[in-house]
């Protein structure tokens, strides 16, 4: 492997993509930006998770990966996308808002190349500069689906406004995000508290918990009813994807959270979700320092192909 395929030292590009940082003339020529957002800010409960070497641990993991899916009508995502690796956002220890603020123009000269961005975490605040990045840059009415075991739209976590708890409180109040065509998918369990399930209701986000799902009958069908509502009204559609979706049998790298959905369950979502069309992704929060085996830092390539599959079917409409 040349020096041009690491990202930093031994840590290669993100299946083997494209160096951006080392050559950023390619950027014209890449369909799909990946960059990593190394970021840990306050926890909702515990210690650290030390979430923010999700980045480098799911780089160096993707090196297994090819793009090809035989039971997707055998596709090579490579046969169609060119993946270019942006490197990490700069982060600031123990200064949430200078992050926020890194993170946003990061995003922002992102969106403005009309590239497709995947972006892995860090916590689950990146998103909240992700998206308001895209309702400025683009003066778009955007629609998010966010699946989670959690509504993380509590009003801080541990007093920081930008902790991982609260990205979707910030994101009720962001001009340009359309909170009815917010979904909140997949939710369940008791770390969840009424207040999270009322301030949904009040801000007119929709809840789709993972009774919904399952009496759903198929996770494709209620995907694209998720789609449905995200596209309703809306210039455009966010995705955004916590591990913790998944049951911890399917997660040992992230929260203890029963009674998630399957590995093939969230894979069939997301690749419903892509193939309607999306404009960019994150997916955060794994938890390398508890995951010796990498099995949580895998699938998230896992994730990234089948939603590169589908975004390639939405290439195509």
């Amino acid at each position: 492997m040349s020096n041009e395929q690491y990202i930093y030292g031994n840590t290669p590009c993100f299946l083997g993509g494209k160096n951006l940082v080392k050559n950023p003339e390619q950027t014209a020529e890449s369909d799909v930006i990946v960059y990593g957002v190394p970021w840990e800010g306050a926890v909702t409960w515990g210690d650290y998770t030390g979430c923010e070497l999700g980045p480098k641990v799911i780089r160096l993991n993707s090196a297994r990966y090819s793009g090809y899916l035989p039971e997707m009508n055998h596709i090579d995502i490579f046969e169609h996308l060119s993946i270019g690796d942006l490197g990490d956002v700069s982060v600031i220890p123990h200064d949430p808002e200078k992050t926020m603020d890194e993170i946003y123009h990061f995003a922002k000269k992102v969106w403005k190349t009309r590239k497709f961005p995947l972006i892995f975490g860090g916590d689950h605040g990146i998103t909240y500069p992700i998206v308001k990045a895209l309702t400025e840059c683009k003066d778009q009415k955007v629609g998010i689906i966010h699946l989670d075991a959690h509504y993380d739209n509590n009003q801080d976590s541990m007093g920081d406004p930008y902790g991982r708890g609260a990205p979707f409180a910030r994101l009720y109040e962001t001009e340009g995000v359309v909170n009815e065509s917010l979904i909140h998918m997949g939710i369940h369990g008791p770390r969840n508290k009424p207040q999270n399930g009322r301030l949904a209701k009040e801000s007119g986000a929709v809840t789709l918990t993972i009774n919904d799902i399952r009496e759903s009958r198929h996770p494709r069908k209620i995907a694209r009813e998720a789609y449905d509502m995200a596209s309703s009204g809306t210039d455009a559609v966010y995705l955004s994807i916590c591990s913790d979706v998944l049951d911890y049998a399917f997660n040992p790298g992230g929260p203890a959270d029963g009674n998630g959905l399957t590995s093939y369950e969230l894979l069939q979502i997301v690749h419903e979700i892509t193939s309607q069309g999306v404009i960019g992704m994150d997916y955060v929060e794994v938890y390398p320092q508890q995951d010796p085996n990498d099995f949580s830092s895998h699938f998230a390539s896992f994730v990234a192909v089948y939603a590169l599959a589908g975004h390639i079917e939405s290439m195509k409409k």
